[in-house]
């Protein structure tokens, strides 16, 4: 049997799991397993961020690109309380997250110790489960639980709290790996009931305006090609949300968009006058629904969730299952290839051609300026000069939106973002990560001057480990969407929204020893964009600053407390 100590147990059980990074600071409480890192030089490596919430963003980032666990190591005290808005982040989103604090000896616990902060307490809100491991020979099943937890069911974080006495590197345990584990109290949904298959069957075939509303949900369970299948089939349309862009095709002829706050005038508007819903991995939140009361007044809801809090929470469901989208979709193509189908072409032709008619409205077209760059206009070259085949990650605000709006996702997990909890500051972060766990893949980072310095110190985390890639700095000299809701809804009194000490990004980015570039000129837009791409081959970060129109708000937008089908479209105009 062999014989390690708490801290070799740390790195042993990570091995077993297949760690390829581990995202963190070091500090008082985890210095040993920093000393046991040493060990395994070839098969797990360490990042050294600038900030606890940098290495939970890069771990996030990492995860939702692979769809595996993203992995991260902190101190006890301000290094726990620091990576508390990355577990947040992951939490609203449902991404699989461990996370690894330090904690005062088990003997100080209580006291007031330097240092010592209660991560169990201040992170229960926003985790999924964690642990207190008040044991050495605890920690490898410790780990394997913590793991299966996060990644199984509805994926989460997980923190992991590890007194520094049980990581002494002079007391010996037996280190014993458990081949399985078994938890009482949490057992991942994997059944559901068959009878409701037939029922959804039955309203996909007699609706007459039917609409398919795609989340995240069908990202993480992998089900795009059932829904791409399902949805051909029927010719039914498809919405996605914010999270869910990417899991249907974004040039398809049938997808109507993102809906929501700032969605599409069709995916709006079909969603409104839908007769039924086919709602699947979706939480209906509420920049996706707007005012309740008023909501889709004539749709049936059918919702398909793994998570049973999620059903009827805010939006009551007719027909729901809980489960396994893949498994579920796989079920209703099943028994729909068993059936002899009408005609859908003809049978929603009518619904089609009210479509067309509020696509023709063309929610997403804008003035152009001969003045200013329009984002809008950057965004679409970058998805021309990408082939739509970058990882993308954003900031929060509107860049995220314009993003979200003009660079259609053709394939699931390229777009990369914070959408429950909207974190500024996660985008830097993000990319890093993303760009670890794909190498040869073009990864670009679309920022604003107010999101990029809440965590622009990673750039010196992207110089030490040599990781390119592109930022796109849409600089308006302002918060962006602040200033827009302050227009709109405070009569244009910008308070506190300009920024009006923005540094030179350039020079910030040069000192940090990577390329800079800037773009003011309509003209230099496309070139200068398409030599930043081709300079990413030489392994730099570029830093692309944009000086963009300062007055561009982002359209469509619903009208505060309407229904989905109440939006403005332009500035001052109403529909």
């Amino acid at each position: 049997m062999k014989m390690l100590s708490g801290s070799e147990m740390v790195i042993k059980s990570l091995v077993k799991m297949k760690v390829k990074y581990l995202f963190g600071y070091p500090g008082g409480a985890v210095l040993d397993i920093y000393d046991a890192l040493k060990t395994v030089p070839n098969s797990l490596k360490h990042i050294l961020v600038r900030h606890e919430q940098g290495a939970t963003h890069m771990a996030d980032g990492f995860a939702r690109a692979t769809g595996k666990v993203g992995v991260v190591l902190v101190t006890s005290g301000p290094g726990a309380t620091n990576s508390i808005t990355g577990i947040a982040t992951a939490y609203m989103d449902s991404i699989p997250m461990v996370i690894i604090s330090g904690q005062v000896a088990s003997h100080l616990i209580g006291f007031d110790a330097f240092q010592e902060c209660d991560m169990i307490g201040i992170s229960r809100p926003i985790v999924k489960h964690s642990f207190l491991v008040k044991k050495t020979e605890d920690i490898p099943e410790t780990f394997k639980k913590a793991f299966w937890i996060a990644s199984t069911g509805r994926p989460g974080p997980v923190v992991i709290d590890l007194p520094k006495d049980i990581l002494d590197p002079l007391i010996k345990k037996e280190y014993i790996w458990p081949e399985n584990i078994f938890i009482r109290s949490y057992q991942p949904i994997i059944s559901y009931d068959p009878k409701k298959i037939e029922q959804i069957i039955i309203q996909l075939l007699i609706a007459k305006k039917p609409i398919i509303y795609s989340g995240g949900g069908v990202i993480t369970s992998h089900s795009e090609e059932e829904l791409l299948f399902l949805a051909e089939k029927l010719n039914i349309p498809v919405t996605t949300s914010l999270m869910g862009l990417g899991s249907f095709p974004g040039t398809h002829k049938q997808n109507l968009k993102m809906l929501g706050m700032h969605g599409t005038y069709e995916a709006n508007m079909a969603m409104h006058h839908a007769d039924l819903i086919f709602a699947v991995g979706v939480r209906f939140d509420d920049r996706t629904t707007n005012n309740l009361l008023k909501y889709c007044p004539q749709a049936i809801i059918i919702h398909i969730d793994i998570d049973p809090t999620s059903i009827s929470k805010t939006v009551i469901a007719n027909i729901s299952i809980i489960g396994d989208a893949k498994q579920i979709l796989k079920q209703i193509i099943h028994k729909l290839n068993k059936q002899k189908i009408e005609n859908r072409q003809k049978i929603l032709q009518k619904w089609w051609n009210k479509i067309k008619k509020w696509k023709d409205i063309q929610s997403l077209s804008y003035s152009k300026s001969k003045t200013y760059i329009k984002p809008q206009s950057v965004i679409k070259c970058l998805w021309k000069l990408t082939k739509g085949n970058a990882y993308i990650t954003s900031d929060v605000g509107q860049h995220q939106m314009f993003t979200a709006l003009y660079y259609p996702f053709n394939k699931t997990r390229r777009w990369i973002n914070s959408g429950g909890l909207g974190t500024m500051g996660f985008g830097l972060p993000a990319a890093l990560g993303v760009k670890l766990a794909f190498p040869k893949e073009i990864v670009i980072c679309i920022t604003g001057d107010g999101s990029i310095q809440m965590n622009i110190q990673e750039l010196s985390t992207a110089k030490q480990y040599n990781i390119s890639i592109l930022i796109i700095n849409l600089n308006n000299n302002a918060l962006g969407m602040v200033k827009q809701w302050q227009d709109i809804h405070y009569f244009g009194r910008h308070s506190h929204s300009y920024m009006n000490s923005l540094p030179d990004f350039l020079a910030l980015a040069k000192s940090y020893g990577h390329e800079g570039m800037k773009i003011e000129k309509k003209e230099e837009l496309k070139p200068k964009l398409k030599t930043a791409i081709q300079q990413l081959h030489k392994n730099n970060l570029i830093f692309v600053d944009i000086i963009i129109d300062p007055l561009e708000h982002v359209y469509p937008m619903q009208i505060k407390g309407g229904g989905m089908n109440d939006m403005q479209l332009k500035k001052r105009e109403t529909v």
